[in-house]
């Protein structure tokens, strides 16, 4: 009674008020491929009479709008026409939209060529296997706590980690690739890391370290990449920032079921609004949720994040930004000492991170073109320790220990590239060198010593331990051009990227790495697209790998080539409509040089979907693969107050191990099926339901001998590597609704949201765990012998942990945009 009254107050309080409430809509309207400012442009919003043109920077400010959600078009005689979907205009924050147009064609028709553009995102580098997210479909994604990371999951081809990723982590698989795979750029800034708690080596981890207040939009490619990006086997995931608010400072506050936000906007002194910043700060709260309901780790972060962008003139500007991260995960003795929380204990490690991106930029504006001149560095210091049965994470019994890593990496980068068109031709091209350091201090207990009761040895203590430093030298170059022909109808783009490096024994020939691509787009109709492209594309081997010692101090993975894959896709594209947009492709990705691991002979590709360290080990650059399958997807923009996706995705992940027998690999869900809709009612009221479906993944079970004599030393159970991924586990599928409302106050906006994950209480499963029977306190193992538990295990009562648990998460959040 008391929430519907306050309910009901608040939507009263909100229609007496809505005659003098208004939002104002401002932003910037420029030439895509010069970059220059289109003076005189007209904005509109769609079913309205409300509209502007752009001033003499291209820069456009419209007030008085009512605050609901709109279609914005920009266009410009000459030039096809762009919509922006979904905007919401309220009265908290100005909202802010950047068009890019391009030169109209004139032979296929004004109408037909706007129809085309106003949905599409394709460009001729990338005409296929590329999607895009805008900042209202990230922050209102059900389920999707405004995580970027977690929102692309429901893009086709993209997949999470079985048992944790698909609910929980945000580990990227991207059509059957491992989760290392991808590369990740904010305002054209490497940015390596963008999960709290990630895995080193393979970026993944459980929560997104970005602020979707900053993000205009995010944009995935997971083929046919322009020849700009290096490193990259499976995705290139890119987030755009608006700058700041130029007029005001405004902000929002957000507070959810997990974490409190804070973020501030506006112009920095009082010259022309010609800098603008953008600053925020985040702290989690997860420690104190999971210390209130029992469970015994405490997950605890904070993250910062800046923009500072400054005018010099109207063909200079310069960019500044920076991501930054603090995390700490510990345990503490769990009120109830299930053997659920106990395995916890012993088989995650203890996590101490910090990390930080920092970037500037400098964009400069020529006859025909633009050029970028970016220096950034990045840090990552990442501390790991885990013990067996402890519980208590501040009480370190070192004879316990089973992994203890103290490693850091930077990287110094400068980029520059230059951009120009002449008639229907593109070009593009640059270069880029870093200065790499990499330090590690790391000990893994792989098998502790075991006696017998007579003391004969019956299993040798296997250990690594190594301190390791290196540092070098990478270099890239690249070029990239695109062409039309046949009336515009066909477009033609090449390109081709040379890298190397001053540390691998083969690294500094950069024509061992000659990656050339060449995409195709054909108009068969003026709603009709078909598209191909064929690309070699290659990954430096991880820094934990080439750091790694023997016990002899070598360097033993210096022999250790690029990574490779080869992708060949087609698909076909089918517009009908300027707000919907059919595709269809088909790909196969052939991998070569993949490292293996020569210790237990498994392929790195199946790794880094867990706490961790990808790599620190020696390895075999024997390892090849290949993934193949087809995509359907379906996407309507906002209209009518109804905005949907669906995809599917069929798809087969091999990879082979130390035989060279291709099987099945972590990765191969077989089916990806997501579908997302939302529907606008009257008075700001919105809705939003998701659904995914995933095909379990492959498995390799316990080796249940090998667990009962190892388990007291190493706080797991201990895998058959013989039956590698072979058995799968059932399918994933969870339902997520949300549902918001906003009240529009005088300066001021509040949003409250509520957001429920796992509607249907759908129970999903993970491979087993392995364990031993305690006393009902947990302070003893029970054995069968009534006797202290023996080092081999031999009087243990194993206890095999089922691990497929659901549970329904509601969850209520509160933004104020002020």
């Amino acid at each position: 009674m008391r929430i519907s009254s306050i309910l009901f107050f608040l939507t009263f309080l909100s229609a007496a008020l809505s005659a003098q409430n208004t939002g104002v809509l401002t932003g910037s309207v420029r030439d895509k491929l010069t970059q220059e400012a289109l003076i005189g442009a007209a904005i509109r919003l769609e079913g309205t009479s409300l509209g502007g043109v752009t001033d003499v920077d291209g820069n456009f400010r419209l007030s008085g709008i009512p605050p609901k959600s709109y279609n914005v078009v920009a266009s410009y005689v000459g030039y096809g026409a762009q919509t922006k979907f979904n905007v919401v205009v309220n009265t908290g924050n100005a909202s802010q939209l950047n068009f890019e147009l391009e030169p109209e064609g004139t032979t296929l028709g004004e109408v037909e060529v706007t129809i085309n553009r106003s949905v599409r995102i394709a460009s001729a580098e990338t005409p296929l296997s590329i999607q895009n997210v805008s900042v209202e479909e990230i922050k209102s994604n059900p389920g999707g706590n405004f995580d970027i990371s977690r929102v692309v999951q429901a893009l086709p081809g993209v997949g999470g980690v079985a048992g944790s990723g698909a609910g929980f982590r945000n580990d990227l698989i991207i059509r059957g690739g491992g989760p290392s795979e991808n590369v990740f750029y904010l305002d054209g800034v490497e940015i390596p890391i963008i999960n709290h708690f990630t895995t080193q080596g393979a970026a993944g981890g459980p929560a997104g370290i970005l602020n979707v207040s900053f993000i205009e939009d995010a944009t995935l490619a997971s083929s046919a990449f322009h020849a700009r990006y290096d490193n990259t086997l499976s995705s290139v995931l890119q987030f755009r920032q608006k700058d700041g608010n130029p007029g005001r400072v405004q902000g929002n506050v957000r507070v959810g079921a997990s974490e409190t936000a804070l973020t501030l906007e506006g112009p920095l002194g009082k010259k022309n609004g010609n800098t603008t910043f953008l600053a925020s700060a985040r702290r989690s709260y997860l420690q104190f949720l999971f210390d209130a309901i029992g469970l015994p780790i405490r997950p605890d972060y904070w993250d910062f994040q800046y923009k500072v962008t400054h005018k010099i003139n109207a063909k200079t500007t310069f960019t500044a930004l920076g991501v930054g991260a603090i995390d700490d995960f510990y345990f503490e003795a769990p009120k109830d000492a299930t053997p659920e929380n106990l395995y916890i204990l012993s088989s995650v490690p203890g996590i101490n991170q910090w990390n930080y991106t920092q970037g500037f930029t400098l964009k400069r504006l020529i006859n025909n073109g633009f050029w970028n001149l970016t220096f950034s560095r990045n840090m990552l210091d990442n501390q790991l320790d885990q013990f067996t049965d402890n519980n208590d994470g501040k009480q370190r019994d070192e004879s316990k220990r089973v992994l203890g890593i103290k490693s850091q990496e930077i990287e110094n980068k400068l980029r520059f590239d230059i951009n120009k068109y002449a008639g229907s031709w593109k070009f593009s091209a640059g270069a880029m060198a870093q200065y790499v350091k990499y330090n590690n201090n790391a000990y893994t207990r792989i098998r502790a010593e075991i006696r017998d009761s007579v003391g004969n040895i019956v299993q040798p203590a296997i250990e690594s331990r190594f301190s390791t430093a290196i540092d070098f030298v990478r270099f890239g170059v690249f070029g990239q051009v695109n062409r039309t022909f046949l009336n515009e109808r066909l477009g033609v783009s090449a390109g081709v990227r040379l890298d190397g490096n001053t540390f691998t024994d083969d690294g500094a020939n950069p024509l061992n790495t000659i990656s050339p691509r060449v995409s195709v787009s054909y108009a068969l109709a003026s709603k009709w697209k078909l598209n191909a492209s064929v690309g070699r594309y290659y990954k430096m081997p991880l820094y934990t790998v080439l750091g790694y010692r023997d016990e002899s101090n070598v360097l033993v993975n210096k022999d250790q080539p690029y990574l490779r894959s080869d992708h060949y896709v087609a698909g076909l594209e089918f517009v009908p409509t300027k707000v919907l947009r059919l595709t269809v492709e088909g790909f196969y990705k052939k991998y070569a040089d993949y490292p293996v691991s020569a210790f237990s002979g498994i392929s790195l590709a199946n790794q880094g979907g867990g706490f961790g360290v990808l790599g620190n080990e020696k390895v075999l650059a024997v390892g090849t693969g290949e993934a193949y399958g087809m995509e359907l997807f379906a996407q309507q923009k906002l209209n009518k107050n109804l905005y949907f996706t669906g995809s599917y995705t069929l798809f087969w992940s091999r990879f082979s191990n130390l035989d060279g027998e291709l099987i099945a690999s972590a990765w191969d869900n077989r089916h990806l099926l997501s579908l997302l809709a939302g529907y606008k009612f009257g008075k700001n009221w919105e809705l939003g339901v998701k659904y995914r479906w995933q095909g379990g993944v492959p498995y390799t079970p316990l080796d249940l001998e090998a667990s009962q004599r190892n388990y007291a030393t190493l706080g797991t159970g201990v895998l058959d590597y013989t039956r590698l991924n072979g058995i799968r586990l059932g399918a994933f599928n969870q339902m997520d609704i949300r549902i918001d409302k906003k009240w529009n106050f005088r300066r001021w906006t509040l949003d409250l949201f509520l957001d429920v994950q796992n509607v249907l209480n759908a129970v999903n499963p993970a491979p087993p765990q392995y364990t031993f029977k305690r006393t009902p306190d947990g302070s003893a193992f029970l054995t069968t012998d009534g006797q202290p538990l023996r080092a081999d295990g031999s009087n243990a009562i194993p206890l095999i942990l089922d691990n497929t648990e659901g549970s329904l998460l509601p969850s209520i959040g509160i933004v104020v945009e002020f």
